[in-house]
């Protein structure tokens, strides 16, 4: 406790805390519309719910309270299966409140928390809008935090040109492979090959200087991550690549939409196996998932994605595809020392 504000201990699934939890939700939501104005991104609190029930990550969330309003918001992940250094930070302040301590406090919690859990290394993210600047990379260089990667933010509005997304699903030099998909409930068949796919994104996409290791996943685990997304309303488009041959999946891309935002579309997770690279894969999924998400979900009007900009192949297929640029993020992290 300080003079003029508080930190206490939230639990995001205790209903009488709901309306708390509302408010620590805005705080991390005024800092999107500050960067973004109306194109913010915002977390409803059912999903981050649904997020919290699952076992991959321990999360441990705090609120800086001054009065009776939070102002200050913290998330601490722990990844449960995985990655058994790390801990993932999300911290935000009221612009209105900034310059008393609160995120200096609140991230001295967080490696608290991160230091009794075992954690050493610690990441955590910055954003600022196309022309803008982002003053929170000050706050991050100033405690010891270093870039591990940047990270273009773009738009892709639809509906797209149908004939021109035709066009590229069809382009020759992929006859070995069929495209597939799903709306909603990934075929039970494909868990095991989606799995691996899931897993070589740790490794597959790029890292640059972040200092992750290699994730574990397998059907189960799989199958709980989309259970939980569509327990809390979100939508799910993907479409796959066969490998004809051998039949096994060898590529995916994937939207959802929430259910709170029904027309916006978050662009997923991307990936070729990098031994089926070189047939243009990568944009023939993404053509094909943005013609399935025109007809499953017609009131999507814009997929927003993320990718790192050392990933000068994906920037360029997002380049065809018609997505433009609107934001940035770095990615940071930061190593504690272990007495």
């Amino acid at each position: 406790m300080t003079d003029d504000f508080t930190i206490r201990p939230l639990d995001v699934l205790d209903p009488g805390q709901d309306a708390a939890a509302r408010q620590w939700i805005d705080v991390h939501a005024s800092v999107q519309r500050e960067l973004f104005a109306e194109r913010g991104s915002e977390w409803p609190l059912e999903e981050l719910q649904a997020l919290h029930r699952t076992g991959t990550k321990k999360r441990v969330d705090l609120a800086a309270w001054s009065g009776e309003r939070v102002v200050g918001a913290l998330e601490v992940q722990l990844p449960q299966l995985d990655n058994p250094e790390a801990a993932m930070l999300w911290l935000s302040v009221r612009a209105e409140a900034r310059g008393r301590g609160i995120g200096s406090a609140l991230l001295a919690e967080a490696e608290r928390i991160g230091a009794e859990h075992g954690r050493s290394l610690f990441f955590a993210e910055t954003e600022w809008a196309d022309g803008g600047q982002d003053a929170s990379e000050r706050f991050a260089t100033a405690r010891g935090f270093g870039i591990g990667q940047t990270v273009l933010r773009s738009e892709m509005a639809l509906p797209a040109d149908r004939n021109a997304l035709e066009s590229s699903v069809a382009a020759p030099g992929a006859e070995d492979y069929e495209l597939e998909g799903y709306v909603d409930h990934m075929p039970p068949a494909w868990l095991d090959d989606r799995a691996v796919l899931q897993q070589r994104m740790s490794t597959d996409a790029p890292n640059d200087g972040l200092d992750l290791e290699e994730e574990a996943w397998d059907a189960a685990r799989l199958l709980e991550q989309q259970e939980r997304l569509l327990s809390a309303g979100r939508r799910i488009v993907e479409t796959v690549a066969r490998h004809v041959p051998s039949g096994r999946i060898v590529g995916f891309t994937q939207v959802s939409v929430s259910a709170s935002e029904p027309t916006l579309g978050y662009q997923q997770d991307t990936l070729v196996l990098s031994e089926h690279r070189g047939h243009g894969l990568g944009l023939r999924l993404k053509a094909a998932n943005a013609l399935a998400l025109m007809d499953a979900l017609p009131g999507v009007t814009a997929v927003r994605t993320w990718n790192a900009d050392s990933n000068e192949h994906m920037l360029a297929v997002n380049n065809r595809l018609g997505y433009v640029v609107d934001g940035y993020s770095r990615e940071w992290q930061k190593r504690l020392r272990q007495d």
